[in-house]
């Protein structure tokens, strides 16, 4: 499957699940390593965690309620800081669960950490910095954006 079908396949999967509040912004998805995910070493590319955290994200703006504002208001995710730890290889084929929680927030930016495991073990962790832009306009601040998706549910 390629990535825009897995962007879909979590976008209308958001569809049916619990709408995230915004309070306690937690995500989780159950993946499998497929063949276009993989290096030269036959297991998952390094790059490749950095776009499956998108999908996590894309999860969290479709059930929030984000991705719905932002589309409203001409408003774009961006990513300012990301990095990732590697623990464990992801082997060809082996399923594994990425889970996204909101640790904070401050006047410009979210913060994020992203958590691959497989069963109980932690294969890799990450941790990014983003905001919503409004183009021409600069960085939304996450207050605003809340406040947003609050007044859009309201309606």
């Amino acid at each position: 499957m390629n990535l825009i079908f897995r962007m879909l396949w979590v976008i209308v999967r958001s569809y049916f699940l619990k709408r995230i509040e915004m309070d306690r912004v937690t995500s989780s998805l159950s993946l499998r390593v497929l063949p276009n995910d993989i290096d030269i070493n036959f297991h998952m590319n390094n790059g490749r965690y950095l776009t499956i955290c998108d999908l996590n994200r894309v999860d969290v703006f479709a059930r929030s309620g984000l991705l719905k504002a932002m589309f409203k208001r001409n408003w774009i995710p961006v990513i300012a800081e990301h990095t990732m730890t590697y623990k464990k290889p992801l082997n060809i084929f082996q399923r594994y669960e990425v889970s996204l929680e909101m640790v904070r927030w401050d006047e410009k930016f979210f913060y994020m950490t992203h958590t691959f495991t497989v069963g109980e073990r932690v294969v890799a962790e990450g941790t990014s910095k983003g905001c919503v832009y409004a183009r021409g306009k600069g960085v939304v601040s996450p207050a605003d954006a809340i406040a947003a998706v609050e007044q859009d549910r309201s309606r």
